[in-house]
């Protein structure tokens, strides 16, 4: 299994950037529920000066067990300076498509946590005692920066501090702020299916505390036989 690393973080926080943000995704290819994107954010200044070492036992989060992301995934939130999962519906993946989705979710993710972090609207933070405007350097999983795309668009929240990104892929597996962000999307997200699975009777045919909302068989069997509900992505091929 290959370890995560800081040296992508390391690149940026030599670039000066005040904060670096590692971005993963969850629930691209579901069929059911929303697309999640977490936001893990560390302080520059803590990578320059060696304060930040890689948490033990981070890694892509698909190479981990599901027994093993709930168990560190207290341990990532610690580590992080500030984390976020933003969210876009079914509803709204269906409106604008899974790649504006995403970029809508990422940027509610980054919203919250620059606010976490004390950067006020107008883009300044006080860092190292002196208010100043911050930086924000950004890692995003995969190849395509749906995030910069997303920006100043309609249905984008605010963002006090438009961050500068870096696509990697594989990021999930050698960068670790994005390793960090993908185990608390996934938690967050499988946590969320599971509670809806178990909200309404409605919901038990699809089999969601299982699949998580994914194409699984038996998901699809009860699409074929009891139709789509109101979570479902109605403008994905379901059967």
């Amino acid at each position: 299994m290959i370890t995560p690393t800081l040296d992508l973080e390391h690149t940026l926080a030599d670039r000066q950037y005040d904060v670096i943000v590692g971005f993963d995704e969850v629930g691209r290819g579901s069929l059911a529920g929303p697309v999640m994107v977490g936001a893990c954010a560390i302080r520059a200044q803590d990578v320059r000066d060696g304060a930040k070492e890689v948490p033990q036992g981070v890694a892509d989060s698909k190479m981990l067990t599901e027994h093993r992301r709930e168990a560190i995934v207290d341990e990532l939130k610690d580590w992080s300076a500030a984390w976020a999962v933003g969210a876009a519906s079914n509803t709204e993946i269906d409106e604008w498509g899974i790649s504006y989705a995403l970029g809508v979710a990422a940027l509610r993710a980054l919203a919250e946590v620059e606010r976490t972090l004390g950067i006020g609207d107008d883009g300044t933070a006080v860092i190292g005692g002196v208010k100043t405007r911050a930086s924000v350097g950004a890692i995003l999983d995969g190849p395509n920066d749906y995030i910069t795309k997303a920006l100043n668009t309609f249905e984008a929240p605010v963002v006090p501090v438009p961050a500068d990104v870096v696509t990697k892929v594989k990021g999930d597996q050698h960068c670790a702020t994005v390793a960090a962000a993908a185990v608390i999307a996934k938690v967050t997200r499988d946590r969320l299916m599971v509670s809806i699975a178990h909200s309404d009777p409605q919901y038990a045919p699809y089999e969601w505390e299982h699949n998580k909302g994914y194409g699984s068989k038996a998901h699809r069997a009860a699409i074929a036989q009891y139709g789509p509900t109101a979570l479902h992505r109605i403008s994905w091929k379901l059967t």
